[in-house]
């Protein structure tokens, strides 16, 4: 008797939720009888994935980060692995996360479980040595941006580009004429979006130099306003009282449609991460930033492999936006850089046309209908004895 088709999907990021959840969805529509167990937050809940550990307990960035979370990492590993003995998936599909992930992974195989990979680690920006270890793990990997494709091809690495889930989104429009009154904003301001990012520790290192921002541009443009889109998983509590306590008014807290809500800005400051090319997708002229523990930029900066940060800048091949990282990332800077795309509408529209361009890159719709394709490709029935 063959036991049931059963995939555990692994997402540690409230990115890797998202995009966990739009897997599971495709997943269920080729086949609603597959059972869908795993690690991820409320959308993957809410797509009908049993979820056995929440990604919340094990979310961070950055060596130090790390350190502070090792025994709730621990317990996730842990719980995972009983979880391949007791559930015996099929297939193991992880969603990024590499550190806990291709751990997980080499779990998985040592039990005979298949693993098909979602969302390629960055190992072509840093770690390379990692990419030996994915060969030996992985029956698959599934890519979003067609220049990854080339990495694992020459890797000897079996991979499918699959495309960006940001090819779904319609082309950017004007948001809905009542959306500006039921945030909360004028009706004609200049608005500017503020994203420090959707863990804790982001926000906390990120939103009082955004809070600054504002305060400076609007010494100089006091009509301006500010809208700060609200991911699923940040926690809202702690971001509304960083505002409340700066005493800066005429900032907004909104969650809702990430494009529409984007399309009501000018311009951003944006973490970077997913976010960054949210607001590419849309034509967002955008000043991307970070800020990260000293010993894991220190690190970081002696690994990295890649001219560019920033997910826009990356797959145009140029820096298309700034990029403020570390201690370049200081109210100063970051305001200037907004200052001069309200200043210059020429270089704000030559951004804008740059935006366009890597949208075109991320591939045509159906992302998540291929994905699921290809995971429902590699689901091998085995026969229980």
């Amino acid at each position: 008797m063959s036991r049931p088709l059963r995939v555990m999907i692994s997402a540690g990021e409230a990115s890797g939720d998202r995009l966990g959840a739009g897997l599971a969805a495709a997943l269920r529509d080729q086949d609603p009888s597959i059972d869908l167990i795993g690690m991820g937050g409320p959308q993957m809940r809410d797509a009908g994935v049993r979820l056995v550990q929440d990604s919340s307990e094990v979310s961070v960035v950055g060596i130090s980060e790390v350190l502070s979370r090792l025994p709730q990492i621990r317990r996730a590993m842990v719980r995972l692995e009983q979880t391949l003995d007791e559930e015996r998936p099929t297939l193991l599909v992880p969603v990024d996360f590499p550190d806990f992930n291709l751990r997980l992974a080499a779990r998985a195989v040592r039990r005979d479980v298949g693993v098909v990979y979602f969302v390629s680690p960055q190992v072509w920006a840093w770690r390379q040595s990692r990419v030996r270890r994915i060969r030996r793990l992985v029956r698959e990997m599934l890519v979003l941006f067609d220049f990854e494709r080339e990495f694992y091809r020459d890797a000897g690495v079996p991979v499918t580009w699959v495309g960006h889930p940001l090819a779904e989104a319609p082309p950017p429009a004007p948001a809905p004429a009542d959306l500006r009154e039921g945030i909360g904003l004028e009706p004609d301001s200049a608005v500017v979006a503020l994203l420090p990012g959707s863990r804790s520790g982001e926000i906390e290192r990120h939103m009082p130099v955004l809070l600054n921002v504002a305060e400076r541009l609007r010494r100089r443009r006091p009509e301006l306003e500010f809208l700060v889109p609200l991911a699923p998983s940040a926690p809202e509590r702690m971001l509304r009282g960083l505002i409340r306590d700066s005493g800066l008014e005429r900032v907004r807290v909104h969650a809702g449609d990430f494009p529409d809500l984007l399309c009501v800005c000018a311009a951003g400051v944006v973490a970077s991460g997913t976010a960054s090319l949210d607001a590419a997708t849309v034509g967002l002229p955008m000043v991307v930033i970070y800020r990260m523990n000293p010993m894991s930029y220190w690190i970081g900066k002696r690994m990295i492999r890649v001219d560019h940060v920033a997910m826009p800048n990356l797959i145009a091949g140029t820096r298309v936006v700034p990029e403020l990282l570390q201690d370049e990332c200081n109210p100063a800077r970051i305001a200037a850089e907004i200052e001069r795309y309200f200043d210059d509408p020429g270089h704000a529209e030559r951004v804008r046309s740059a935006l366009r361009s890597v949208r075109e890159k991320l591939g045509e719709p159906g992302v998540y209908r291929r994905a699921a394709e290809r995971v429902r490709a590699n689901l091998d029935p085995v026969e229980s004895g």
